[in-house]
């Protein structure tokens, strides 16, 4: 049952997964379990990805990066849309990593994807395994969100719209992004600070949260 969206430990219990994050890391008797799960955090080019997989991770993270050449700054079929980023010097080409602990029990791995439209061959094997995913959003460039909502909603992967509020960007309610990116209803939309820990956490928390009521209602409708 758990194949399909997270990787256990082999000792552990596969119906665990289906849990929601409130009693994920524990057995229904009580009894502790180690539980690793892996979130993807995807967006647009400059939308925050690496800020928040660097302000959550209690590790070093990972990052895989090179900096833009004046070709690829600015707008055009190959390059790289920075209306709005335009001090961002560089540009994840593989992906980024991190880890964070949640909870005793309950660790998340985090990767995120690379922005620009020439690595997007590397998403699938990035989400292979994921339990959910986070969509960063900037108000700026709502249009740089859809490659990636269209991704997670026709793989039917979990995922939470986290709208980076950067400096002197639109102030729209979590209502109007999502009806600006045609959301499927219940798909929630967060506001959050990608380079504070808090707020970072606090948007992996409602992912691990809302991942959890999705794979529990698709298996009762499975079963059902």
């Amino acid at each position: 049952m758990a194949s399909e969206s997270v990787r256990i430990h082999s000792d552990e219990n596969p119906r665990a997964a289906h849990r929601t994050a409130a009693n994920v890391g524990r057995t229904m008797i009580g009894e502790d379990i180690e539980l690793t799960l892996k979130i993807v955090v995807a967006g647009g080019f400059g939308a925050g990805k690496s800020t928040l997989i660097g302000s959550v991770s209690e590790i070093r993270p990972l990052h895989s990066e090179e900096t833009l050449s004046e070709s690829e700054a600015g707008s055009g079929p190959d390059r790289s849309d920075t209306g709005g980023v335009e001090r961002k010097t560089s540009t994840t080409v593989a992906m980024d990593f991190g880890r964070i602990t949640v909870h005793a029990g309950l660790s998340l791995h985090l990767f995120g994807t690379p922005g620009q439209d020439r690595f997007r061959f590397l998403w699938e094997e990035l989400c292979e395994g994921a339990l959910a995913a986070v969509v960063l959003a900037d108000t700026r460039r709502l249009e740089d969100c859809f490659a990636a909502v269209d991704h997670f909603e026709r793989r039917r992967i979990p995922f939470v719209v986290a709208v980076n509020r950067f400096p002197g960007a639109p102030d729209h309610t979590e209502h109007d992004v999502a009806r600006a990116l045609d959301l499927d209803g219940g798909t929630p939309v967060v506001l959050c600070d990608a380079r504070d820990r808090a707020s970072g956490k606090e948007v992996l928390i409602r992912t691990v949260e809302y991942a959890g009521r999705m794979h529990t209602a698709r298996l009762l409708a499975a079963v059902g």
